[in-house]
Parts: C-alpha cells; structure tokens; sequence
C-alpha cells in the first residue's frame, strides 16, 4: 500500500518537473522495507484505535436511548386489552390458525356472555322505564285533578260529579271524611287539564249548607281495581249503602267494629275487616240495610273506636258475600 503512495507520488513529481510531455515507462517496483511495514502498522493500529472509539461512542448512544424509551414505557399505564395490542387478523378470528378469546368481565367460564348479567340489567332498565312511565301517568293525573274542601256532610260523591260535569267529563270523584271537621273534602279527575283549569271557577259555590273551595289538587286519585268495582245496578246499589273506613285498631275484633256503627248508625247486613302484618292498623268495609244508615256512619268520621281515631268515606266497591267456613260470618 505505502509502495504504491510512493509511485503515484513519483510520478506526480515527473509531471509537474517536466518541461515536455514525455511518456516513460513507470520504474520497476521498489522491494517492500522493515521500516515501511513498520509504518503499515502503525498507521493501521492508529486506524484501528479510531474506529474502536467511534463505535463505542455509537454503541453507548444507543443504549442511552434504549434505557430512556424502556424508563418511558414503565411510566405509562398500558391496557393489555386494548385495540392496539392485537393484530388485525385476530378480529376476524384466526390467528396462525388458533382461536384467541380474550377474559372478559362479562364473559363466563366458557367465554359465552354471561346471560344471567345482561338479564340482570336489562330488568332494571326495565323497572327504570315503567318507573318513568307510572310517574309521568301520576303527573298527568295531579295535573286533571281539583281539590274541594267544606263539602256539606249530605253531599253524595254523584250530586258533586253532577255540579263538576258542566266543565267536563269527570273520571272519578273521591269523597273523603276529615276527621277533625264535621264538613269534608274530595278530588275530582277530569278527562284533560284544560277541564281542571276551569273548574276552579267553582270555588266559593253554595253547595247544600256550605260553599265549597276548589283548588288545583297536589296528588292523584288512587284508581281501584277495576275487578273490585260494581258490575251490575244491585252492586251499584250495595255501594250506596256502604262505608269504607281505615286507621282501625288492630286488637278490635269484626265484632267490636260491627257494634260500634250499629249503635251509631243503623244495623249492618254485611262486614269485611281486612289486615296484614305489615301495616299497624286495619280497614273495612261496612254494609248497611239503609243508605241512610251509611250516610250517618260519615259523621264517625274522627271518632275514637280503640285506641285510634277512625276516617270513613263512601265505598267505590261492593262488599262481595264469600263462601266462609263459619256460615255466620261474611
């Protein structure tokens, strides 16, 4: 390698000494020296120590920059499940031709969705939605219905319907005692609110011996089942002749009850005491001969019977005769 620099250097030297182009054949090469080889090498050890340092430099760069993405990629908060970390062809279910089903939450045992979790949250979807739509009805009903109140105590639940037809059809038309008032009150439904709206014009009417107030009701009318209520002109009948009454002291037998209103009101032809374990109190139904008897056993309203203070109202449904294993209780 050095023989050759010397050559080429020679022969630079000819050209730029010579006044003429003159081409001469190039001399025979020179024998290789000890001092030239040792010259060889130690240009090639000096060489040699350049590029060591240059690739150690190169390598310890590298490993920097592989330790500060690894520092990097501990830092972050991975998803093993993510969308990322699984290649395209694992979505169309083949993968090197193994199935791979990936542990979900959802899933069961066996990788099927677990159907007992879906039911789950599907019937609470449901009670949501007919919890909305029981509330919404419930509004829609407040909204059509007309609190009265100073109601004349010989006012029947048919002649105040008939004085409140003339603003609309009414639905339904509740009667109910006060038991700290000899007058009471009751909610009337109309078929639409615009009805309700102008019923209030009817506030300060003389109804029997009382002017009545008419105010937009704050709550609906409980509806009856509809199977309770009367399916014939005689079960009409029944009605007329019957009280419902609630807050009855538990320890108070049929007995008790039916004597209570027959000293009061009149004889009773039928009696229902009904009662569970989970209410504190009890209610019935008390049928009477005459439908003057249960327009008197309106005024108990308020009256103490036991230890509590019973509230009466007019029945919407008949006191059905049941088949008992004692014949004389009904």
């Amino acid at each position: 390698m050095a023989a050759g620099a010397e050559v080429f250097g020679e022969a630079a030297a000819l050209e730029m000494d010579s006044t003429a182009a003159v081409v001469e054949a190039p001399p025979p090469p020179q024998p290789i020296t000890a001092a030239d080889e040792k010259n060889e090498n130690s240009d090639s050890e000096k060489s040699g120590l350049t590029n060591s340092d240059l690739e150690s430099n190169a390598d310890s760069k590298s490993e920097r920059k592989m330790k500060e993405f690894v520092d990097m990629l501990q830092k972050l908060k991975l998803n093993p499940l993510a969308k990322e970390f699984f290649p395209s062809s694992y979505y169309s279910g083949q993968i090197g031709g193994y199935n791979f089903v990936i542990s979900d939450k959802n899933s069961g045992n066996d990788g099927l969705p677990n159907n007992r979790r879906r039911r789950n949250n599907y019937s609470q979807g449901k009670k949501r939605m007919g919890g909305r739509s029981a509330r919404a009805q419930r509004e829609d009903s407040v909204r059509r219905t007309v609190y009265v109140s100073d109601i004349d105590q010989n006012i029947t639940e048919e002649r105040l319907a008939a004085l409140f037809c003339s603003y609309g059809q009414v639905v339904d038309c509740r009667v109910c005692g006060d038991p700290h008032s000899r007058l009471r009150f009751a909610f009337v439904e109309f078929g639409d609110e615009f009805s309700a709206r102008a019923a209030l014009s009817l506030s300060g009417t003389l109804l029997g011996f009382s002017p009545i107030k008419v105010l937009p009701s704050k709550t609906a009318i409980l509806p009856v089942n509809p199977t309770f209520l009367p399916r014939s002109e005689d079960e009409r009948e029944m009605c007329a002749r019957t009280v419902y009454c609630t807050n009855i002291d538990k320890n108070l037998s049929q007995i008790d009850v039916k004597s209570f209103f027959e000293t009061r009101c009149g004889e009773v032809s039928r009696l229902r005491l009904l009662g569970d374990h989970v209410h504190s109190t009890r209610i019935a139904f008390v049928e009477f001969f005459m439908a003057e008897s249960a327009i008197v056993a309106l005024d108990c309203c308020g009256q103490v019977l036991g230890s509590q203070r019973i509230r009466v109202s007019p029945s919407k449904t008949p006191v059905r005769p049941r088949v008992s294993l004692n014949p004389g209780e009904q």
